[in-house]
């Protein structure tokens, strides 16, 4: 009996780690599970004219990686992109649709007259209903914020809602080049005149990692031959951006500069060497990129 008492005894010893882990393992499972937020990833689209193919690259590249794009902030020709693409959600369609742009369906330049701009403006918006089935920017498949300019007060204007079209016009409205748009009591102009991207505008959207595309870098060179007043006025405003761009290149988690630097931003006949370039320039971080997402 004694023996019988002190077997026991050793067996419950034994035994006790055991019944803890089980008590213990039992008290997990009855503890909620704190939900696990997703990470929000969104995609800065910057201006730069016909070099904005690049961002085709881009957004077919993160696309082709599996790289998810949950929000899109869009700047000038950004924004176009950035709508074509938001539109289906499809980036085989979207290098389709961008593909078929030509230079003047952006720019359609005034017989007579440049006291508010060389280009009227109505060329792009016939193409934006032409190309863009939603209507409306709350109505995109992807969300979407458009940045313009209130020249009168030199504040930015973040579009969220409204019509796509008036948005994007507003966008790409650079001085000198678009009449600008008018939008309430007010005058919109480029969203490039404080900054060729927005990072800011993504972190308010609620963005966790921010991409942005940068494309206004400076030509490497001209013509041997004079530019035109155009490209004069573009290429001055995209070193402008650029140099902003740098300075804060600290708001981007991921900061994808395609080579563009010899491709002039009125040059609509390199297409397919743009829209390399943004590949290109994609895949060096898209390793990075996915190891953030983990």
């Amino acid at each position: 009996m004694k023996t019988s008492v002190l077997q026991r005894n050793r067996l419950a010893v034994l035994c006790m780690p055991l019944l803890l882990l089980c008590w213990f393992c039992k008290g997990c499972a009855l503890a909620p599970v704190k939900d696990v937020k997703p990470i929000k990833v969104a995609l800065v689209l910057g201006g730069g004219g016909a070099r904005g193919f690049a961002h085709v690259g881009v957004i077919r590249e993160l696309e082709s990686a599996g790289i998810p794009i949950d929000m899109m902030v869009g700047v000038s020709v950004g924004s176009l992109i950035g709508a074509l693409y938001a539109d289906t959600s499809d980036s085989f369609k979207l290098e389709w649709s961008a593909f078929k742009i030509e230079k003047n369906e952006i720019f359609d330049f005034k017989v007579f007259g440049i006291a508010e701009g060389l280009a009227k403006g109505e060329a792009i918006l016939r193409y934006i209903d032409n190309n863009i089935e939603s209507r409306f920017i709350e109505d995109l498949k992807i969300p979407l914020a458009i940045v313009a300019v209130d020249i009168n007060t030199g504040t930015q204007v973040v579009f969220r809602t409204g019509r796509i079209r008036d948005a994007i016009r507003a966008s790409i409205s650079v001085p000198g080049v678009f009449s600008p748009m008018p939008y309430q009591d007010t005058l919109l102009v480029d969203g490039g005149v404080l900054g060729n991207l927005a990072p800011q505008v993504a972190r308010k959207m609620g963005a966790d990692i921010v991409i942005g595309v940068n494309i206004a870098k400076p030509r490497k060179a001209f013509d041997t031959q004079a530019p035109n007043a155009l490209a004069v006025i573009l290429e001055s405003i995209g070193i402008m951006g650029d140099e902003i761009v740098r300075l804060r290149k600290n708001d981007f988690d991921f900061l994808i500069q395609p080579e563009v630097g010899n491709i002039g931003i009125t040059d609509f006949s390199k297409k397919k060497e743009l829209i390399e370039a943004g590949r290109q320039a994609a895949k060096k971080e898209i390793s990075r990129i996915k190891q953030s997402l983990q």
